[in-house]
């Protein structure tokens, strides 16, 4: 007989097949256990499973061998990423419209939303969208295109000429690595390339760092320190220069 393991393991496996992507939250209220139990069944079977920014998926579609990913980012500084955002809260007012980034960090600063804002929300990862359709007056507008399982982002040319068609008042930019001379810089190279272009289109952009990513270089470049018009890490607004 199966032990109470492998049988959720099994109905674990048959939920993703219907669904494709669960939230660790329903796939515990499917089998009935914690979402610190599913979360070591999922951990003690990597060969069937993986997560993506509080999902599980089929081992299959996630990028295991990509140097960052987002299931392995999440926990990183989390105290350090809610007070960055808890800084970040200041610049956010009723009825305009707010660019938020991928990564870890900009949920903290979604979570942060009082219920009765009203905000016109564009993003385009399913971390902060997930966060984004809970606030009961938030409109949200969510870049579309080529799924990235690393990151929980999407990418193309439908999201960028969203983009084009939108005036931001602020943009939220989070950077996987910040140095004075060389800039900002992140882990993906579609990334970039819509940082870019919602920095273009926003009144005022605004950096959401930690302090650990200070002095680190990533791969892809998106913008110049000069081009922010504030940088906040955990100390609330900082100046990163030579």
């Amino acid at each position: 007989m199966n032990t109470r393991k492998e049988q959720r393991i099994s109905a674990l496996s048959d939920a993703l097949s219907q669904h494709r992507v669960l939230h660790i939250k329903n796939a515990a209220q499917i089998l009935g256990v914690s979402e610190m139990t599913v979360r070591r069944d999922v951990s003690a079977n990597t060969e069937r499973f993986g997560f993506l920014g509080g999902h599980i998926v089929p081992a299959a579609e996630s990028e295991t061998d990509n140097p960052y990913e987002i299931s392995k980012a999440a926990d990183s500084h989390a105290a350090a990423k809610r007070d960055v955002c808890a800084h970040a809260a200041d610049y956010i007012h009723h009825d305009e419209t707010i660019f938020f980034d991928c990564g870890t960090t900009l949920p903290y600063l979604v979570d942060l939303l009082p219920e009765d804002v009203h905000l016109t929300a564009v993003c385009y990862s399913l971390n902060v969208a997930e966060r984004l359709a809970r606030k009961p007056n938030v409109r949200l507008v969510m870049l579309g295109g080529l799924y990235h399982p690393a990151s929980a982002s999407f990418s193309g040319s439908s999201g960028l000429g969203t983009l084009d068609s939108l005036v931001i008042n602020v943009a939220f930019l989070s950077a996987a690595g910040v140095d004075s001379r060389r800039g900002a810089t992140c882990a993906h190279f579609h990334e970039a390339e819509i940082k870019r272009k919602a920095m273009s289109r926003a009144q005022k952009n605004v950096l959401l760092i930690d302090k650990s990513k200070i002095g680190k270089l990533k791969p892809a470049f998106f913008s110049d320190m000069q081009s922010f018009d504030a940088v906040l890490t955990e100390d609330g607004p900082t100046d990163i220069s030579a």
